[in-house]
């Protein structure tokens, strides 16, 4: 059995304003239509796979489920990491759930947030490398350079095989331009993609030898794992206690069943600004245009709008990217430092490093559109039959008015129902909450007002997601 395991714990800081913590890159329609998760789920469904495991932090559980239900995807679990441990616990978390199943099950280890341009190649290079995986071989896919690229680590090749796949040499760091050339003129060294295949007890036993302070702690973790809803949450203290590694230093820079897929997709790991900027398709003067944006006289530029117009004129070799509370500007090739920018923005406690304007909750968002002293205008979507907690506040009172939809309204011991153009008031201190019973989404305007208005004023009584106190 095939299983596709999804890894969806990255920042995406590179890619910030767009991509923020509590909303980060995999979750985002950077690439196509789709997010980059849904993006790296759909690309399996060529493949006779088993439902998929996702690996993702507490935060991000609702927004993964979510995203899956509107694929119609029925994922095997969604697993939560009590805290980040990189890629070689996070793929033995999914291996240990695996085996519990399926004795002989196959990993195909995907990172969420990466662009496979020709989804077609890329499942035939899975399909190649089944039999090998099957046998015992660690495979990863070696990405065909088609440059002298500084921003990716490398895989050395070995000897070639009669069915067109390599053994495993070594790992190499990202080298500078004059080695990355040597690189890529010798033929012999593939990017590195961050993908695997392989059986769930082969890379155990593997991890097991080489690595044995990371079997221990995640193969602890996973037998007093919990169930929470629709999730599955390994031990805490287990987990914690893992070291921290990735699966290339923990595992295949050690073993002897290391493996290359060669894989000429288009791929790309969406790492900066400036790899959108190569990925999309540019105009005549090598201008990538999304969102409203008018131009005259630029070129070589990537230019976003999320919110409102973006006029330039005369720039060249810019990227530049408005989300409705920070604009980014910068030179394209200077966009790995963007990241030291939300480092700033963090050390100065600036919400814009880690919450959109609009915050996504398991029920729906929440919008801020207007905060003054003792007040805050919301824009509130509650999704259809989606309910938010029993709840109260010590420090304000809130004005609710339906503009959209049908609520359903809880007041201490009163519940009743608002259509569009309808509003209540929720006094300080009084039990409320609100629900969507229709099938359509429930938009409402919230007036807060109070002497203090931040999110950590809830109370929780009674909770269906499981956040009540």
């Amino acid at each position: 059995m095939l299983i596709p395991v999804l890894l969806s714990g990255g920042v995406g800081s590179r890619l910030w304003p767009v991509s923020r913590e509590a909303y980060p890159k995999q979750f985002l329609a950077l690439a196509s239509e789709l997010s980059m998760l849904q993006d790296t789920m759909a690309r399996t469904s060529e493949l006779d796979s088993a439902p998929p495991l996702v690996i993702c932090n507490d935060e991000h559980r609702f927004m993964v489920a979510e995203q899956l239900r509107q694929l119609s995807v029925e994922p095997a679990a969604i697993i939560l990491e009590p805290e980040g441990r990189n890629t070689a616990p996070a793929v033995a978390l999914a291996a240990f759930h695996a085996l519990a199943t399926d004795p002989d099950a196959l990993l195909l280890v995907l990172p969420a947030d990466h662009v496979i341009r020709d989804a077609q190649s890329f499942t035939q290079a899975v399909k190649l490398g089944l039999d090998k995986a099957q046998a015992g071989a660690l495979m990863t896919f070696g990405v065909v350079p088609n440059a002298a690229e500084t921003g990716y680590g490398y895989l050395r090749l070995g000897a070639q095989q009669d069915d067109g796949l390599y053994a495993l040499d070594s790992f190499v760091e990202k080298p500078d331009a004059e080695v990355a050339k040597e690189y890529f003129e010798s033929g012999q060294y593939h990017w590195n993609s961050g993908m695997f295949l392989l059986s769930a007890s082969t890379y155990l036993a593997e991890l097991k030898a080489h690595a044995p302070e990371i079997y221990a702690a995640c193969e602890l973790a996973m037998t007093k794992a919990s169930a929470d809803l629709d999730f599955l949450r390994p031990d805490r203290d287990a987990f914690v206690a893992c070291p921290s590694d990735s699966i290339d230093y923990a595992v295949m820079e050690h073993t002897q069943l290391g493996g290359v897929i060669p894989l000429n997709c288009g791929w790309s790991d969406v790492g900066a600004w400036s790899t959108l900027w190569q990925v999309a398709d540019r105009d005549s003067d090598g201008n990538v245009l999304m969102g409203d944006v008018m131009i005259e006289g630029c070129s070589d530029s990537y230019l976003r709008s999320e919110s409102r117009l973006i006029a330039a004129t005369g720039i060249k070799n810019l990227i530049v990217v408005e989300t409705p509370d920070a604009i980014l500007v910068a030179d394209r090739d200077e966009v790995q430092n963007v990241k030291q920018i939300v480092t700033r923005l963090k050390a100065q406690g600036r919400t814009e490093a880690t919450l959109h304007q609009r915050v996504y909750r398991p029920w729906g968002s929440y919008e801020s559109l207007i905060e003054g002293d003792r007040f805050q205008v919301k824009r509130i979507v509650v999704n259809p039959g989606q309910t938010l907690s029993l709840q109260m506040h010590h420090h304000r009172a809130e004005h609710w008015i339906v503009v959209h939809g049908t609520a359903e309204v809880t007041c201490e011991d009163k519940v009743f129902t608002l259509r569009e153009d309808q509003s209540t008031y929720i006094p300080l201190g009084h039990k409320h909450r609100l629900a969507n019973p229709g099938k359509i989404p429930l938009e409402l305007i919230e007036v807060q007002s109070g002497s203090y208005l931040g999110e950590d004023d809830i109370v929780r009584f009674e909770d269906v997601y499981g956040r009540s106190s």
